[in-house]
């Protein structure tokens, strides 16, 4: 009799485990190249060969399973110079591009809090950078990115046939006269794909982008529009990009292009000149986890009243690898 409660006791607290298993899992990416700069602004330039970081994070990512659909979880990311070791986050250490936060999520949807990227960026610019992912000196240099990502607080619906909906508030904490706010919208139907996004920021300039994207294996074509309002001097400018890949077995041929508009401000600090990116590369799939890349970009500024005329070039080699 004695043994069969214990039998018993024990499968339920087993029950009780299974309900509620909770996994950590590690992840990261080193991502490096060797890289030959040039930087000119007016009459002079400098050149310059490096070992550039892109983006290389280090990451813990843990979630309870709860029963009933609940589940419960968290992402701490810290991204970091991998030559160096230096973060890259300034003084903190899950700040900047990093994240840190934890979520609520059912078949209702998910609730998330803390430092995390606008949702607004990945349904629209991150989705064309389809090179390198929005990292290194290939990455998106003209979308508009408005807010600083800090004390956000968001909601994410379930799927419904392909579509999702996020909006997230960004609590300034302060006497701001409101809260930041991101949103998107992202569906996809056979080989297309759609991609909104909005964003405010607390000083009210404001940003909207829509993305469209069609897969037809071995060919991908995507591309956004994006407005930006300059609600201090009651200014705006259009800014475009547009991207392709082709793959060829394991490598990928890519090609991407940019315009912007220019903003003529009435001082210091207002003026943006038209701006205009193009990038070609290729990379070369080792494995699922890594891959040796290479390509050539640049960016140039037009001068604007305040604004100076330049331009940057990069032509990259580098290893990128995913743990």
């Amino acid at each position: 009799m004695k043994r069969s409660l214990l039998i018993a006791a024990l499968s339920t607290v087993a029950a009780g485990s299974a309900l509620a298993q909770s996994s950590v899992t590690v992840y990261g990416r080193l991502n490096e190249s060797v890289e030959r700069q040039k930087t000119e602004s007016g009459s002079t330039s400098n050149s310059l060969t490096v070992l550039q970081n892109n983006a290389s994070r280090l990451g813990f990512r843990g979630v309870e399973d709860m029963g009933g659909g609940l589940k419960a979880g968290f992402t701490l990311e810290h991204r970091l110079s991998a030559d160096t070791g230096a973060s890259t986050n300034g003084t903190a250490f899950w700040g900047g591009a990093g994240e840190s936060s934890v979520y609520l999520s059912s078949n209702l949807g998910q609730i998330k809090l803390g430092h995390f990227t606008s949702e607004a960026y990945f349904a629209t610019s991150d989705a064309t950078d389809l090179l390198n992912h929005g990292t290194g000196t290939s990455s998106d240099a003209l979308y508009k990115y408005l807010n600083d990502d800090n004390n956000k607080v968001s909601y994410r619906t379930p799927s419904i046939a392909g579509l999702t909906a996020e909006v997230a508030l960004l609590l300034r904490e302060t006497a701001q006269p409101r809260n930041a706010l991101d949103a998107a919208i992202n569906y996809s139907i056979g080989d297309f794909g759609l991609g909104l996004g909005y964003e405010r920021a607390p000083n009210e300039d404001q940003q909207f982008a829509v993305r469209g994207s069609y897969t037809a294996s071995p060919f991908t074509l995507t591309g956004y529009v994006q407005r930006y309002k300059n609600e201090s001097i009651s200014k705006s400018k259009t800014i475009a990009r547009v991207s392709g890949q082709f793959d060829i077995g394991a490598a990928e041929l890519h090609a991407a292009f940019g315009l912007a508009g220019e903003i003529d401000g009435a001082g210091a600090g207002e003026d943006e000149g038209k701006a205009r990116q193009f990038t070609v590369g290729a990379n070369y799939n080792l494995s699922k986890r890594t891959k040796v890349f290479t390509f050539v970009n640049q960016t140039r500024v037009s001068a604007v009243d305040t604004t100076a005329s330049g331009k940057f070039t990069a032509l990259s080699v580098g290893v990128r690898h995913n743990f």
